[in-house]
C-alpha cells in the first residue's frame, strides 16, 4: 500500500511538472529552510516567516491576496499570493517608486508605507495605504500582479494611518483609520470618514467612533468588516508585541461600539498577538491573519482559526469557553474545496539567470537606473558603486543597499562574486551585510596596492557612529564567497572562502538588531565615496539561502 501511494505521489509530481511545461508557468519557490506545510494535512506557524507586518489580506474565488508594510523599502507594499492561506508567494509589488519620489530618493527609516489594507470592488483590486507624513493614499489594478495604479492622496494630513474602507450595502463608502501619536499628537482613537462613489477622496471631517485610552492604550491598525448587520472594526491594542485583539461591533456604522478582546497571548509562546485581517474560505470557514513581533527577525505573520459566537469572532484556541482565544502554533490546514498539490514559499535564493530581479529584494530607497544590471548573458547581477552621499555617516544612510528580509530563525546566505573595481579609484567597496540599528558586513575593498577583504562592524549606526572596519587579508583573486550564518537569537557569524568550499569565519558573533519597525536584513552593497567619470562594479553570480551545515 505504501509502494501504491509513492508510485500515485511521482505520478502527481509528473504530472504538475509536465503541465507547468506546457503552460510555461514557473514552479513555485520552495524553501530549504522553512515551510509551514507539514504535508500531512496540518501546518506549523508562522505561515510567514519572515518581516510581512501589518498584515491584510482577501480572497477573490478560490485565491487569497495579503498586502503588508514596507516603510521605506522600494518597490515597495509587496502583494503575496496563496491558495489555501498557508502556502504563499509573492507575485508582485504595488509601488515601484514611493512618493514624494524626491524625498525617498534618500533612506528615510521608518517612514513611507505603514499598515495598508486590500479590498476587491467591481472587479477591480484597491490598496490604500498611509504614509503617517502625508496622508491616506489609493493606488488600484485589474490583476494582483500589477501595474498598478499612480497612488492618488485620499486624504491628506499628518499622523493618519491604518486605513481600511468598507463598501456599505447600499453602496457608500467609507474609511475607517487611526492616528500616529509621533506625528498627529494624539493615539488610540478610531475614526471614520466617508468616501465619494469612487473611493478616490473623503468628502468630510471624520468622526471618531472608539476612544480607547481607557481599556485599550495604543489602538491601532483597524479593520473595516460588515456581517449578519453588525459593522465591525477589529484592530490591536496594548503595543505591538506586549497587546491584544480587540474587535468592535455596532449596528450604526458610527457607533456606538461594544467592545470585546477577542485573542491576546494566554499561554502560548505567540507574544502580541497583532493587527491582521478576518478571511474566510469558499466552503465557509473563518480565518485570522496576524503578525508577532520577534524584534530582529521582524513581524512573522500566523494563520488562526476563527469562529463566531453570539456574533463575536473568536481566534484561535478558546480554552475556558469565555470568548477569547489564545494564538496556535499548529493546526488544521484550512479547508479549501480541493487539495494543493505544491508548496509554496516566498522566495529568498536568487541565480539572477532572469532579467527580472527576485520579488524578494528591496532596495534601501527609491532606486536610479544606474545601480545595477541584470547580465542575462553571464547570468549575473551586477551592481555599480555609486557614490555615497556626502551626509552618510555609515552604510545606515546609503541608498543603494539591496536588501532581503530575515526568512527563518537560523540560516547560511552565501554569495558568489566577482570584483572589478576602477582601478583609478581607491576605497571602493562591494560586500554582504547584516543590516539594522546595527550593522555588519564583510566585503572586498579596493586600496592602492591591491584589494583586501575586510570586516566592519557599526553598534550605533542609527546614531550616526562611523563603521569600525578592519583588514583581514591581502586579496589575490577578484572571485571571493561571502556567507554569513544566522543562528537562533539572531546571532551572525561571518565567513569568507576563496574556493566555495572551504570558509574561514572572520571576526567576532555579531547579533543582529532590528531597524526602526522592521526586522534586521541581509543587503548586497557596492560603493565608493569619490565622484569620478566611471565606476567599478561587482557581478553577483548567486546569492543562495541554505540550512546550517
Amino acid at each position: 500500500m505504501k509502494k501504491v501511494f509513492i508510485l500515485i505521489l511521482l505520478c502527481l509530481h509528473t504530472f504538475v511538472a509536465t503541465a507547468q511545461k506546457l503552460t510555461g508557468r514557473a514552479r513555485p519557490y520552495v524553501s530549504k529552510v522553512w515551510s509551514p506545510d507539514l504535508g500531512n494535512g496540518q501546518y506549523k506557524n508562522p505561515v510567514i516567516n519572515a518581516d510581512y507586518s501589518d498584515p491584510d489580506a482577501i480572497r477573490v474565488g478560490n485565491d487569497f491576496y495579503l498586502v503588508s508594510s514596507s516603510f521605506e523599502n522600494i518597490p515597495g507594499l509587496p502583494v503575496l499570493h496563496s491558495k489555501d492561506l498557508v502556502n504563499w508567494q509573492i507575485i508582485g509589488h504595488a509601488l515601484t517608486k514611493q512618493p514624494p519620489f524626491e524625498h525617498f530618493y534618500m533612506p528615510r527609516h521608518g517612514d513611507g508605507v505603514w499598515a495598508p489594507a486590500i479590498r476587491y470592488y467591481n472587479k477591480e483590486f484597491f490598496i490604500y495605504y498611509p504614509d503617517p507624513d502625508y496622508g491616506i493614499y489609493l493606488t488600484k489594478a485589474n490583476n494582483p500582479a500589477g501595474p498598478w495604479s499612480e497612488p492618488v492622496l485620499v486624504m491628506p494630513g499628518k499622523g493618519l494611518i491604518d486605513p481600511c474602507p468598507l463598501l456599505d450595502d447600499d453602496g457608500s463608502m467609507y474609511l475607517v483609520h487611526g492616528f500616529a501619536g509621533s506625528r498627529a499628537g494624539i493615539k488610540s482613537i478610531i475614526a471614520v470618514n466617508k468616501l465619494n462613489k469612487s473611493g478616490t477622496k473623503v468628502t468630510d471631517e471624520g468622526v471618531i467612533v472608539y476612544d480607547g485610552h481607557e481599556q485599550d492604550p495604543t489602538l491601532e491598525g483597524p479593520k473595516f468588516y460588515k456581517r449578519n448587520g453588525y459593522y465591525y472594526i477589529f484592530a490591536p491594542a496594548g503595543g505591538v508585541s506586549t497587546g491584544w485583539q480587540l474587535a468592535l461591533r455596532s449596528k450604526n456604522i458610527y457607533g456606538p461600539y461594544e467592545r470585546k478582546a477577542v485573542m491576546d497571548q494566554g499561554k502560548s509562546p505567540i507574544n502580541g498577538p497583532h493587527q491582521g485581517a478576518w478571511v474566510n474560505t469558499s466552503t465557509g470557514e473563518d480565518w485570522f491573519l496576524h503578525f508577532q513581533d520577534k524584534d530582529a527577525y521582524g513581524r512573522v505573520v500566523h494563520l488562526q482559526p476563527m469562529t463566531w459566537k453570539d456574533n463575536w469572532p473568536v481566534i484561535g484556541l478558546d480554552k475556558d469557553g469565555d470568548g477569547k482565544g489564545e494564538p496556535l502554533l499548529t493546526y488544521r490546514k484550512p479547508n479549501v474545496g480541493k487539495m494543493a498539490l505544491e508548496i509554496a514559499n516566498p522566495a529568498e535564493s536568487d541565480e539572477f539567470d532572469n532579467n527580472r530581479l527576485g520579488l524578494q529584494w528591496q532596495w534601501n530607497a527609491n532606486p536610479k537606473a544606474y545601480w545595477s544590471y541584470l547580465y542575462p548573458a553571464k547570468g549575473v547581477l551586477r551592481l555599480y558603486s555609486a557614490k555615497v552621499p556626502d551626509e552618510a555617516k555609515n552604510l545606515w544612510f546609503v541608498p543603494n543597499l539591496l536588501m532581503q528580509k530575515f526568512p527563518a530563525e537560523e540560516f547560511m546566505a552565501t554569495v558568489k562574486m566577482e570584483f572589478k573595481p576602477n582601478t583609478k579609484l581607491e576605497g571602493e567597496k562591494a560586500g554582504l551585510a547584516v543590516m539594522g540599528l546595527s550593522y555588519a558586513n564583510i566585503g572586498i575593498k579596493h586600496k592602492k596596492d591591491g584589494d583586501y577583504l575586510v570586516f566592519g562592524m557599526n553598534k550605533s549606526a542609527d546614531r550616526g557612529d562611523e563603521e569600525n572596519e578592519r583588514e583581514v587579508a591581502k586579496l589575490s583573486s577578484s572571485l571571493i564567497y561571502l556567507r554569513v550564518i544566522v543562528r537562533p537569537g539572531a546571532l551572525c557569524s561571518f565567513a569568507y572562502s576563496t574556493d566555495g568550499s572551504n570558509f574561514q569565519i572572520v571576526g567576532d558573533v555579531f547579533k543582529a538588531k532590528p531597524g526602526r519597525w522592521v526586522g534586521a536584513k541581509l543587503a548586497l552593497f557596492c560603493i565608493r565615496n569619490t565622484q569620478i567619470n566611471d565606476s567599478g562594479y561587482a557581478d553577483i553570480d548567486w546569492f543562495r539561502v541554505t540550512p546550517l551545515n
